[in-house]
Formats: structure tokens, sequence, C-alpha cells
């Protein structure tokens, strides 16, 4: 009988800054995680991943390989960050010769099953729950849909 190669949760070459919580089971590995930082179960955040100071990180998210997310964010619950564009049609198989970095900058707070693709984000935005982020988020503002979009203030109402 073939026996599979079986690779238990761990937390191992991380960076830790003051005052970490961490509720597991979690996946960090090669990883940097700021100051006053929580990280929810059932969570992954992979090597090269920089997560900044007082950021939240809520259960079953996936923070890939060369993620930056800045200070004082907010990440959903069950939030996805991708950094294959599949730009040869397929997927890269672990060339990462084609992956592509994400910049999160700080005070963004991404709502629950979001998806974000290789992108940067300016300070102070929202995405809402469920969006999935194709493009740079380069103004301040609420973003939801797929792909995502800017919400614009009308003149007697809230958002359209």
């Amino acid at each position: 009988m073939n026996r599979p190669n079986v690779s238990e949760v761990d937390v191992r070459d991380v960076t830790f800054g003051l005052r970490v919580k961490i509720v597991q089971p979690c996946n960090l590995y090669g990883c940097e995680i700021g100051d006053d930082c929580f990280i929810g179960p059932f969570t992954e955040v992979q090597k090269t991943a920089r997560i900044g100071a007082r950021t939240r990180v809520q259960s079953h998210a996936f923070v890939c390989e060369l993620v930056t997310i800045g200070e004082d964010c907010f990440i959903g619950h069950g939030a996805v960050f991708i950094n294959d564009t599949f730009s040869t049609g397929g997927p890269a198989r672990g060339d990462k010769e084609l992956w592509r970095a994400t910049v999160v900058g700080n005070r963004v707070s991404i709502g629950s099953n979001a998806t974000i693709l290789p992108v940067r984000i300016c300070d102070d935005v929202v995405v809402g729950a469920g969006a999935v982020v194709t493009r740079d988020i380069t103004e301040p503002g609420f973003y939801v849909g797929n792909p995502a979009r800017r919400l614009v203030r009308k003149e007697n109402r809230q958002f359209d």
C-alpha cells in the first residue's frame, strides 16, 4: 500500500513583531508579521509575504508569496491573494519568474471572500466582500464587484 507524503500544520521561519496573536491551526512560513497583528485560524501566509503592524488577518485567508500588506489593515474571512496571472494560458506550475507581486497600502480593509490579483492598492481603500480586484487601485474609496469598481458619491444619494 502506498503512503502519501503528509505535511503538518506549522509555524516556522517567521519573523514576528511584538504582541502578535495567532490562532491555530495556521500555516505560517518564511513570512514577516508586524507588531500587534492578529492572524486567525485556518490561515496560510507563505514565504516572503509581509504583514504590517496592527493588521488583522481573519480566518481562512490565503496570503501567498510576493504579497505585502501595509499597517492598520483588515483582511476579511476567506480573502485570497493570487500571484500567478496565468500569463502563458495556464498555471505557472512553480515557475516563479511568471509570478507577480501585490502591494496593499495602509488602512486598507478587504472584505470577506475578496480575491486580490497581483495589483497595487493605495492607502485608505475599502474592498467589498466578494470583490475581485483585477487592476491597480490608485484612489482611496470603496470598491465592489467583479471586476472591482469604485463606488461614486451622487448628489442626493450616498452611492451608486
